[in-house]
């Protein structure tokens, strides 16, 4: 750790971590200044799809000799593809915590930094805490970060990630003085969704983001396995169901999701489960079709119309 005239430089590696035993929260103590750590998020899930692109991605992160530094990858698909949960799965396998900043259109350069909050102790008394942001956490205890639709983000923002996303890995919050050096451990990922309504990169943000991994839909056995393991409850020709509509609408150009066919089986399992509470019996195949016309529309239901038309001709 060194002072400079105004600012102090410290590395991640080099900061004491202390826990509030009273409320689990971690802080950070910087030349007297005490700082909030943020908490990471924690998923229970196997990750189901293309291994090879979980495998480019953890590649990208893979450091064998010292002082080698990992690299910062771009996560790029539809929305609804997997791509968070791919990142994550990438970050549980290193075994470190895993946090997120989910990036917006009005999202500041001090949110991904550290700031003041006041804190009202008592009726009559209150305190400034500091509390740092997922990004500056992560790299204070050599987490991964993932900064979830990142294409979102103005430029502004972006800028004060550029020297973090580079060979110097630090970053500069002014507000509090501080120049933080991340933890060697520390690793970056941005996804981003490829969709017309988000902002284009700079060049020197775009520069700094490789390799660019793409993310594509799973196929229709994967698919069949998201389904049944984000829906365990749900009814199993439902999931068939679903998993064939995907299947040929995708083969038609039509580009749902396995977000959007987690809904509908969801949707069309609970239907089913209603009728049977109610002493009713339905079709499931009905019930999906009733489903992809409430969640993707009426004429988006010919998909699932022709599955049960062929399967009733055979």
């Amino acid at each position: 750790m060194s002072v400079g005239a105004n600012k102090v430089q410290v590395s991640g590696e080099d900061l004491q971590i202390s826990v509030d035993a009273s409320t689990d929260q971690q802080y950070v103590d910087v030349c007297g200044l005490k700082i909030r750590l943020a908490r990471p998020y924690e998923l229970d899930f196997e990750w189901i799809g293309n291994k090879g692109v979980l495998h480019q991605l953890q590649a990208s992160w893979f450091c064998s000799r010292p002082k080698e530094k990992p690299m910062n990858p771009r996560l790029v698909g539809k929305p609804g593809v997997g791509k968070t949960a791919l990142a994550y799965a990438a970050g549980k396998f290193l075994q470190v915590p895993v946090y997120f900043f989910q990036g917006t259109a009005d999202t500041q350069p001090n949110d991904l930094l550290i700031n003041p909050l006041v804190v009202e102790t008592s009726a009559d008394n209150s305190k400034v805490e500091y509390i740092a942001s997922t990004v500056i956490t992560a790299m204070i205890v050599g987490g991964v970060l993932i900064l979830d639709e990142g294409n979102r983000m103005q430029e502004k923002a972006w800028a004060s990630l550029a020297p973090l996303l580079d060979s110097r890995r630090y970053i500069e919050s002014i507000s509090v003085g501080l120049m933080l050096k991340a933890h060697p451990n520390f690793r970056f990922i941005a996804t981003m969704n490829d969709d017309a309504s988000c902002f284009e990169l700079p060049e020197y943000i775009k520069s700094r983001l490789h390799p660019h991994i793409s993310l594509d839909f799973p196929d229709r056995s994967e698919e069949r396995r998201i389904l049944e393991v984000n829906l365990p409850f749900a009814n199993s020709t439902v999931l068939d169901y679903v998993a064939d509509f995907l299947s040929v609408a995708r083969r038609e150009g039509e580009e749902y999701t396995p977000r959007d066919g987690i809904h509908i089986a969801n949707y069309a399992s609970k239907l089913l489960d209603y009728d049977k509470f109610c002493g009713r019996t339905s079709d499931p195949g009905d019930n999906v079709i009733r489903a992809v016309e409430q969640i993707l529309g009426i004429r988006q239901s010919r998909f699932m119309k022709q599955i049960l038309w062929k399967e009733k001709a055979a």
